[in-house]
């Protein structure tokens, strides 16, 4: 399974450390995980709620990465956050599945995978193939053309 990852470049180990000090959207502070997606979009959607609407001040460093994993992820409940949570934090301790998919409130079509860096599984992750990311680049809009190919 292909899996997406749009952060900055300093931060592209799958190691779960930001998460562990500052928590993810469904796991607590103090524990580690890694927050992927299905789909590039999704990462790119996904990351970008978290940046200034300006988007002035966001730095030049931001990558978008992949790697294939040899799981299936354990689908988790989606009747409301509070069970997400409830089962994420079982899911991380109990160390189940290296993987579990929540759909993606974002993207419906396409999830949320995370991945439990405590998981015996975890050390056979290759690592991720990155290139560069702009959000300048990813959000400039072309001058529109007329029917007859001008610009208006």
């Amino acid at each position: 399974m292909k899996l997406w990852r749009l952060t900055r470049a300093p931060f592209v180990a799958l190691d779960g450390k930001g998460a562990e000090l500052y928590g993810a959207r469904y796991a607590p502070p103090g524990v580690p995980v890694v927050s992927l997606a299905s789909e590039a979009g999704l990462a790119v959607l996904v990351a970008l709620r978290y940046q200034p609407r300006d988007l002035e001040g966001i730095t030049d460093d931001f990558v978008l990465g992949w790697t294939e994993v040899d799981a299936e992820p354990l689908r988790v409940p989606d009747p409301d956050e509070a069970t997400i949570r409830a089962f994420i934090g079982e899911w991380l301790d109990s160390k189940r599945s290296l993987l579990a998919a929540i759909q993606s409130r974002v993207l419906p079509e396409a999830d949320v995978i995370y991945l439990n860096p405590r998981h015996p599984d975890a050390a056979r992750v290759p690592p991720l193939t990155t290139r560069p990311f702009s959000f300048a680049d990813c959000l400039h809009r072309p001058p529109m053309l007329d029917n007859y190919g001008s610009p208006r």
